[in-house]
């Protein structure tokens, strides 16, 4: 499986101790803590080295001279150390348990702010199991590396350096002996960091695919049994685990391969100061006591050498899990995206602004009149009655505004789209826009239904209303206000949108509900939104509108699910409403009865409105057209059914469905 990060396996020159240092505006605030772990850790392991000191002393002096009281007091002492020891590493894990606890907390709180501030591009592009590894397993690493390994590199360090020099003041023959494998064990070393990292980068990712593989398969597991789908998926499955299992034997190859070379050259160095201190004991040299004092620190210093490899493999693991994470942290957040907007497509949607503008200019027909005709068509007589008095309020409206009395609607007022084009972030150079030279108006008050074939641009143009994806030439504006330069808070809470594609949370039904208001929005606006969306199921549901409707609302029905996206739209009263296909998923009566309460609701705002069914088409004053990219016809319903052959084939082809 394909992400955006794959390139970042290819990257010889990376270096861990660069990527580490990255952490750095994390641990500053819980630097002191850490400092002072790390020196009582350096103070805990160099009492080790005392030891054989302790036992120099009582083999050439109690042991020698036949003195139980020293043995007795030596091994008072040694006593003493040990403790001492232990509640030196009891006191440095205190230390850094609770900061680096919060240091994993903070990064991932960063990390779910910042995926919230991303654009819709980068999560289209992005797995969701890749991303979740980031939160999750690589997280762990990095806490796991702030914990151990960046304290005992330090402590192993400086254990070392104290021990060869204690070794070689005590006889420097058989010390130079013990460093004898220090070169290349510090070769072997440098070479296993690179490969490692190499391999370690491809096991996280490979993690974040099997991630993305559990996810799906748990969403879509109506889809699977439903299919019959379950032994492909479990093949799938069960490939990118093995997969996984080959990448991690290859880590553990290389740890056992490293740890082989540590642990043996030292070990032969050992034997070998053994042997030579044994002839220079035998030739009175060396004392028995200075001999055992040597092995002693030899012995002691064991651990922090054969640790050099398990401390490496988790630095480099950390060190790629720190990469991943910046790699989402560094992606630009909507805040600071701008649209690219190039001067070449400027002005070319300069130079087709009149010939579009022609076509967007068509006047609006009396809303009276198109309501009016929706009621006659398929909504029965209270419908009519509600589009009648809906009608005289609206030429009542008409005529204030032909008077002058009211101002708000100028020129660019409402919702308007100049010279729109928009062109994938990610698509070939060479491939036409999705959309170009979109030049539409939607008046203060007014719906517009955008109708067009499957793949014309419908659900992209929506989305470039509340900024989920960036025009790429033109400009969207709200009562003349230029939307890129409206903050995102303040566009969004103008304008609320109902996807094709309803989603809900794991919440209760009137949370996700709410979602679409302000926080100070209670009982009232959610009664008002179901009713508005013909969800009053939700009050008979067990608990009400406080029961849970289960991840990605799958114990509810596709209708009912619309329905609450639906509410959630309208429940805010938006200045602007962009429905795409809001009624797809209901049945007739259900639609019915949610278009009559959404002709209230229309009334009171400016809509855009994807329809593919010629019963949404009539909730609007006027009707786009949109082919090829592009807005070929505006008008009303049934001026378009006359006059444009492609929308009544549109039309005629939904009403086919629809019988």
């Amino acid at each position: 499986m394909s992400t955006p990060d794959a390139a970042a396996l290819d990257h010889p020159d990376r270096s861990t101790v660069r990527s580490l240092l990255r952490l750095w505006p994390y641990v500053r605030p819980v630097r002191t803590r850490l400092f002072c772990a790390a020196f009582v850790a350096v103070v805990a392991s160099c009492l080790a080295l005392v030891f054989p000191l302790i036992l120099k002393w009582m083999v050439d002096g109690p042991v020698t001279g036949h003195d139980p009281a020293g043995v007795w007091l030596g091994a008072l002492y040694l006593l003493l150390l040990g403790v001492t020891e232990a509640g030196l590493f009891g006191l440095r894990r205190w230390l850094v348990a609770r900061p680096l606890a919060g240091v994993e907390a903070a990064m991932r709180a960063d990390l779910y702010r910042h995926l919230q501030r991303l654009p819709v591009a980068f999560h289209e592009r992005w797995a969701s199991g890749q991303l979740l590894s980031r939160a999750t397993t690589d997280l762990m690493l990095v806490r796991m590396f702030l914990a151990f390994p960046l304290t005992f590199l330090l402590v192993n360090a400086v254990t070392i350096s104290a021990g060869i020099a204690i070794m070689l003041a005590q006889e420097w023959t058989l010390g130079l002996v013990l460093l004898a494998p220090a070169v290349p064990v510090m070769i072997v070393c440098w070479l296993f960091q690179r490969r490692y990292a190499e391999v370690a980068r491809r096991a996280q990712d490979q993690v974040g695919d099997l991630t993305t593989v559990v996810e799906e398969s748990v969403l879509g597991i109506r889809i699977i049994k439903g299919f019959g789908r379950h032994r492909s998926q479990a093949r799938a499955f069960r490939e990118l685990s093995g997969t996984l299992r080959g990448t991690e034997l290859v880590k553990a190859r290389l740890l056992a391969a490293i740890w082989g070379v540590i642990v043996t050259l030292p070990e032969f160095a050992i034997g070998a100061a053994l042997v030579l201190g044994t002839v220079q004991v035998a030739d009175g040299r060396l004392s028995a006591g200075t001999l055992v004092a040597f092995l002693s620190t030899a012995l002691a210093l064991r651990w922090p050498v054969d640790s050099i490899g398990f401390l490496l493999a988790m630095s480099q693991e950390a060190g790629t899990a720190t990469e991943r994470y910046f790699e989402v942290m560094h992606a630009t957040p909507e805040s600071e995206a701008t649209p690219e907007v190039t001067s070449e497509a400027t002005s070319e949607a300069t130079s087709e602004a009149t010939s579009a503008s022609a076509v967007a200019a068509v006047p609006a027909p009396s809303s009276a009149r198109v309501r009016a005709d929706a009621a006659v068509q398929g909504d029965g007589g209270t419908a009519w009655t509600a589009a009648l008095e809906e009608a005289g309020a609206r030429e009542e409206a008409g005529a204030r505004e032909e008077a002058g009395v009211e101002t708000g609607a100028g020129a660019d007022g409402g919702l308007r789209f100049h010279g729109v084009g928009f062109r994938y972030p990610d698509a070939p150079v060479d491939t036409p826009p999705v959309l170009a030279h979109i030049d539409l108006h939607i008046r203060p008050g007014e719906s517009m239904a955008l109708v067009g074939a499957t793949g014309t641009g419908k659900t992209t143009l929506t989305a470039l209303v509340p900024r989920l994806h960036e025009v790429t030439s033109g400009r969207i504006t709200l009562d003349g206000r230029d939307i890129t330069e409206m903050p995102r808070e303040e566009l969004r809470e103008l304008v609320a949108v109902a996807f094709e594609e309803p989603t809900l949370f794991s919440a209760t039904v009137g949370e996700n509900v709410l979602m679409g208001a302000a926080e100070s929005a209670g009982r009232a606006e959610l009664d008002r939104a179901l009713a508005v969306a013909q969800a009053d199921f939700a009050h008979a549901l067990p608990q009400g509108t406080a029961t849970q409707v289960g991840e990605q609302g799958l114990s509810l029905s596709g209708g009912q699910r619309q329905r609450l996206a639906l509410a959630r739209a309208v429940v805010g009263r938006p200045r602007f409403l962009v429905l795409d296909d809001p009624l797809s998923a209901l049945d007739v009566h259900t639609e019915a009865a949610v278009e009559a309460a959404l002709r209230r609701v229309l009334a009171e705002t400016t809509a855009l409105i994807v329809a593919h069914r010629p019963s949404t088409v009539l909730l609007a004053d006027r009707v786009a057209l949109l082919s090829g990219g592009r807005v070929t016809a505006v008008g009303t319903h049934h001026e378009l059914l006359r006059t444009h052959a492609e929308y009544a084939h549109l039309m005629s082809g939904a009403e086919e469905d629809g019988r």
